[in-house]
């Protein structure tokens, strides 16, 4: 495998602020449909995140869900911007605070809620939790609970893609806070020293937990810092899907032409605290308060409002809808089974039987689990 780097026709790091990626009106009519029609689909997939999110704080507090759960409330623009670029072969990495990015990447939302239920039908067999979350048939691996613990693994996902002579691209979700851990910058130098396929997008919602950036990190630009590895870098305004989208397409098409490693800083903000065990009392309420007149949904919103695209009834059938689709994926999770006593020590050694090399045994795939799930936990043939 050569190792040479086939440089970007520039490295840089480039501010792009809301407004740049709003696509132009001019054009011919079914452009503008299909524009129209764009946008209303990344507001209600906002939308279906949001809900799911509000929905998941009153059923843990009914002890429905159990151990840590961490919200999405407020990045939603980020999951669902980034994803746009990304095609069914591609795969993502995530973080502990993955409901969204599931979400986003199509996992239905009975098997995410099954999984936060601990049950068996869940998309990790009710396993894994809130913090786990894992698909394969979609390529989302991940859900991981160790802060910068994903990073390595996207780099290998990578390095396999390489490898394979394929065109997949691996995107690896992370915080502010993974950014201070050695892996990010272990990772970051393999990946730009045998131009992996990687895009690495940072989710710079200011807060490493409770610790503010500027107290972690002396230099607060994480975009100009991983530049330093000779990668293409630039921050996005996380707060609008749109810039994020065009940010996105942008990153994953040079990264297809062989360009590298791409690093994106969305700065977003999340509007819950850490977690449900945190009583948040490191941040001002004003701050929370100006960060929520940038509401991703209230910035799209407004936007096709301006635009003629989207009027009061209109959002209300997507309310409905999202509402729709929750209660759905309430009702399944409820009735769901739990994994039986008897399948407790499943899985703890691999359930394939392959053959040494050499041997005349035939490599057995496993069972794609979950294919009951409504909407399909699927196996997709590679």
């Amino acid at each position: 495998m050569s190792t040479a780097r086939k440089k970007s026709p520039e490295t840089e790091v480039i501010d792009q602020g809301v407004g740049r990626s709003r696509p132009a009106r001019a054009g011919s009519g079914s452009h503008r449909e299909a524009a129209d029609k764009h946008r209303h689909e990344l507001l209600a997939a906002m939308l279906l995140i949001r809900r799911f999110e509000e929905r998941c704080v009153e059923l843990y507090s009914a002890s429905k869900i159990r151990g840590f759960v961490h919200l999405y409330i407020g990045e939603e623009a980020v999951a669902v911007g980034v994803t746009q670029a990304l095609g069914p072969a591609d795969a993502v990495v995530s973080t502990y605070r993955e409901h969204g990015h599931a979400l986003a990447r199509g996992v239905p939302a009975e098997a995410v809620l099954a999984e936060m239920y601990g049950k068996a039908s869940g998309c990790s067999r009710g396993r894994g939790g809130s913090m786990h979350l894992f698909d394969t048939g979609r390529r989302f691996y991940g859900g991981n609970a160790i802060v910068a613990g994903g990073l390595p693994v996207a780099a290998g996902l990578a390095l396999a893609e390489k490898l394979r002579g394929t065109t997949n691209v691996v995107c690896c979700f992370f915080g502010d806070g993974a950014f201070a851990e050695g892996e990010f910058h272990e990772t970051a130098n393999l990946a730009a020293l045998w131009n992996l396929p990687l895009l690495l997008a940072c989710e710079n919602n200011l807060y490493a937990m409770g610790t503010p950036l500027a107290a972690e990190h002396a230099q607060t630009d994480l975009a100009m810092r991983a530049s330093s590895y000779g990668m293409p870098a630039w921050s996005v305004d996380g707060m609008d899907v749109l810039a994020v989208e065009q940010a996105a397409h942008r990153a994953v098409d040079g990264i297809r032409a062989g360009h590298g490693p791409h690093f994106l800083e969305l700065r977003t903000y999340r509007f819950r605290a850490h977690s449900m065990y945190d009583p948040d009392r490191y941040r001002d309420k004003a701050e929370i308060e100006r960060w929520r007149s940038r509401d991703p949904l209230t910035v799209l919103s407004t936007l096709m409002r301006t635009l003629g695209e989207l009027n009061d009834e209109e959002y209300a059938e997507m309310e409905r809808t999202a509402a729709e689709t929750v209660g759905r994926a309430e009702a399944y999770a409820e009735e769901a089974p739990l994994e039986p006593a008897a399948d407790l020590q499943r899985f703890v050694h691999s359930e394939n039987q392959v053959g040494r090399h050499g041997d005349d045994n035939e490599c057995q795939q496993p069972q794609e689990h979950g294919n009951d799930v409504p909407g399909g936990v699927a196996r997709r043939d590679a």
